[in-house]
């Protein structure tokens, strides 16, 4: 163990120096790290809402929303196999107690075909958004005591839809977060149903709320012109009444086919057209299609721009619009635009969000949470320095490098990995800073009763080293895998905690065994000591 390579002697070297670089950064603000050179490293340690202050934002998905749009679809996929099939039936109706699709057939002769002719939607359900798989036991057909066909989605389809809906509603939701700018938000899912939104440094979380809160599902439909909309009346068959977005009064009879969906959007942007603000939008090639097909074939008919359930702008089409882009015009404000236009490039919610638990944390607080990490890092550090130099003397002072070392390693590695430093991860650094003196007590220790022993010092050097590495690996890997287990099963500022602990297990490690082992080494070899003083 005295014996060491040159080869090992340079790694451990760059290793140090590629902390002190990946932690260089984090002693400048800002502004200025990000200034460095691209061939720089860069990164900051990322400071959690309880130092750096901020908004936190628990959510909730109705996901309720989404199979109700689910049965819906397979009700309209119900209903066209059986019209393809010449299958006469009666009322065709959704039960969302039940979740399922019912109807009855005209014909006693025509149950079985009726029957088969569903069955062939099985592993396909169709929808809005287009097809949802589940292997083909995503719906079963039976029969109720009064005759009628009952086609049920299976709770592996219930659960698969709300798995998906919640994933999908947190990419949407971290990409319009992204889009004004706010940096590193955290985004997680909690629970079967919630969504945690923490955003550090933002002190006033209302124009982050107004955005979430939005389905922002964009659809185009032609208006139904064949009669007035009144308050109270019912709609004929295949048109629905809508209100206007800015007046509520004025109402819309539109066909509830979608002519073009928002699903198609390329892009949105916030621009000007005669002095006013508009957002002008594009689709993609599939979109662009539909738009030019349905604004040549209905030249002179109103077209409806729908934004959750509400007519944002019925225009009228006056010619053919083939480019496939176009301009949505609404009373805008130059805000309200630049939210639009943000809200349909980030892609629509498939489920509505939900605000059930809002707090602020003041930059004040968090200013005072990281003096008092400060100053329990630096006092622990102190306290730990004094015992090992007044214990173990020169070899206590170098124990006492390798610990600043190790300091500088974890810093630079959550810098690297661009970890969010939280007030439970401070914990997790004085604990490590006790901890990280542990392998060099152990060797220490071993040293000594190596020296009483009569052994050299190169001998008890040596021996010291070697018989405490099992000891020193056993200790350390168990509190590693309790660090592990908190990171899987843990959440929040727990794996804040896992993070740091486990991150300065390892560095501990290797300032211990390995930085300490150099300088014990570079001082053996120069002063040849005779005699080890403890």
């Amino acid at each position: 163990m005295v014996y060491i390579p040159r080869w090992q002697t340079i790694l451990i070297l760059v290793i140090c120096a590629l902390g002190l670089v990946f932690a260089g950064p984090n002693m400048l603000d800002r502004d200025m790290a990000d200034k460095l050179p691209s061939w720089l490293p860069h990164q900051q340690m990322n400071l959690g809402l309880d130092l750096r202050g901020g908004s936190h934002l628990l959510l909730e998905a109705d996901t309720k929303v989404v199979l109700k749009e689910r049965l819906e679809g397979l009700a309209d996929a119900v209903r066209t196999e059986l019209r393809q099939a010449q299958i006469r039936f009666g009322e065709l109706r959704v039960d969302a107690n039940s979740n399922s699709v019912i109807f009855a057939v005209r014909e006693p002769g025509d149950v079985d075909k009726a029957r088969a002719a569903v069955r062939k939607l099985a592993g396909s359900v169709a929808s809005s958004g287009g097809m949802f798989s589940t292997g083909g036991s995503d719906i079963a057909v039976d029969t109720t005591p009064t005759g009628e066909i009952r086609v049920t989605m299976s709770e592996a389809a219930i659960t698969q839809l709300r798995d998906h809906a919640i994933a999908q509603s947190i990419e949407v939701v971290r990409r319009r977060i992204d889009e004004t700018g706010t940096r590193e938000p955290t985004i997680q899912q909690e629970g079967a149903d919630r969504i945690l939104v923490q955003l550090p440094g933002v002190g006033d979380p209302a124009r982050i709320k107004g955005l979430l809160g939005k389905t922002a599902k964009l659809t185009f439909h032609l208006v139904d012109v064949s009669t007035v909309p009144q308050p109270g009346m019912r709609p004929p068959p295949g048109s629905e009444i809508l209100p206007d977005d800015k007046n509520p009064n004025q109402l819309y009879l539109i066909q509830r086919r979608v002519m073009v969906s928002g699903e198609n959007l390329t892009d949105a942007q916030a621009t000007f057209q005669e002095g006013r603000p508009v957002v002008s939008f594009r689709f993609d090639s599939l979109g662009a299609r539909r738009f030019a097909d349905v604004t040549r074939n209905n030249v002179g008919r109103p077209f409806a721009i729908v934004l959750d359930d509400k007519v944002i702008s019925a225009p009228v089409i006056r010619e053919p619009i083939l480019g496939g882009s176009g301009i949505i015009s609404g009373g805008f404000s130059v805000q309200s635009a630049q939210d639009l236009a943000l809200l349909l490039r980030a892609g629509a919610l498939p489920a509505p969000l939900k605000i059930i638990e809002e707090r602020t944390v003041g930059p004040g607080l968090g200013a005072d949470s990281i003096e008092a990490g400060k100053i329990a890092s630096l006092l622990g550090m102190a306290l730990v320095v004094a015992f090992m130099i007044v214990c173990y003397g020169r070899f206590g002072v170098m124990a006492d490098i390798a610990l600043a070392i190790n300091l500088i390693l974890i810093a630079g590695c959550l810098s690297l990995i661009q970890a969010t430093l939280t007030l439970p991860g401070i914990a997790g650094i004085v604990l490590t800073i006790g901890m990280a003196v542990d392998a060099n007590v152990l060797i220490f220790e071993r040293i000594r009763e190596e020296v009483h022993g009569g052994r050299t010092p190169i001998s008890a050097i040596d021996s010291g080293y070697s018989r405490a590495m099992t000891t020193i690996i056993d200790s350390n890997l168990t509190t590693a895998i309790a660090g592990i287990l908190l990171y899987i099963f843990g959440s929040g500022t727990v794996k804040g905690f896992a993070v740091t602990l486990t991150i300065g297990l390892a560095t501990s490690m290797f300032t211990a065994i390995m930085v300490t082992r150099v300088m014990v080494v570079w001082w053996l070899r120069k002063r040849r000591p005779q005699a080890l003083a403890f």
